[in-house]
């Protein structure tokens, strides 16, 4: 009995995983369908969009329809748990939240935040998460403040935040490793920086040749590189990790870190 019982656990939970990487993969390629559209849309004739440091000029282009096209997704891989759970856990104090884009975190600080700050190089991205902020009560409006700002080289006093954030931005920087160098330069040394990025797969090549395969359409329709070696790239920062959590076939990395 107990036998047959642990058979049936086993077919159940084999079925699970193949159930997951059914509706992982009709995912990507239902969303790799819908891109096609918007490949090219500005005219620009790159021969590498990956490589092309004007490939950020797509924000300034996607961002009235940006959560429009991403929040059902968001929803559907359960991103807005994760980013829910990072803040709620980890963020207090001070706050900064470089490559902020739409503000698409504003409504996940915890109540134990004391001031966010939100930048990001795109003043069409930052309209949105203005527009975002507006909405909230007068009480919660006062705690958020919103600059335009290089993530690479901020105008902005070292060990001056308790808690610095990027969410989804490391794929979008020209230079990841130093924008994650110029976080602990602002970040308090008893301080925590949050991160929820997504990149290469270490465990499902299979995964990762797909994100590569597709890697220069998505960077076209996004200006994101989302096949990076972020393991890489944050050895290469000197962060010292104290968490990391990968979701999505190991595609979503969900991490906590302190200056070095």
């Amino acid at each position: 009995m107990a036998s047959s019982v642990i058979r049936r656990g086993g077919v159940l939970l084999a079925g699970g995983g193949v159930y997951a990487t059914a509706v992982y993969l009709t995912y990507h390629y239902l969303r790799m369908n819908k891109e096609q559209n918007l490949v090219s849309a500005d005219g620009d004739n790159y021969i590498s969009y990956v490589n092309n440091p004007d490939r950020t000029k797509k924000f300034q282009k996607v961002a009235e329809f940006y959560d429009e096209f991403i929040g059902r997704d968001e929803i559907f891989m359960g991103i807005n748990l994760l980013r829910r759970s990072l803040l709620f856990f980890h963020a207090k104090g001070t706050v900064l939240e470089v490559g902020a884009g739409t503000g698409r975190n504003i409504s996940f600080y915890p109540s134990s935040v004391d001031r966010v700050v939100l930048t990001d190089s795109s003043d069409q991205m930052l309209l949105q998460a203005k527009n975002k902020i507006q909405r909230l009560t007068v009480d919660e409006r006062k705690r958020f403040a919103v600059i335009e700002a290089d993530s690479a080289r901020l105008s902005l006093p070292e060990n001056a935040f308790d808690t610095v954030v990027d969410t989804f931005g490391l794929c979008s920087y020209d230079d990841p490793v130093l924008v994650l160098k110029e976080m602990a330069r602002v970040c308090k040394p008893s301080g925590k920086i949050l991160l929820l990025e997504h990149g290469r797969s270490k465990t499902w090549d299979f995964v990762t040749d797909h994100l590569d395969k597709h890697a220069e359409q998505h960077a076209a329709n996004w200006g994101c590189v989302w096949n990076r070696d972020l393991d890489a790239v944050i050895a290469a920062s000197g962060l010292n990790v104290r968490v990391l959590n990968r979701w999505h076939f190991g595609t979503t990395y969900y991490i906590v870190c302190q200056p070095p």
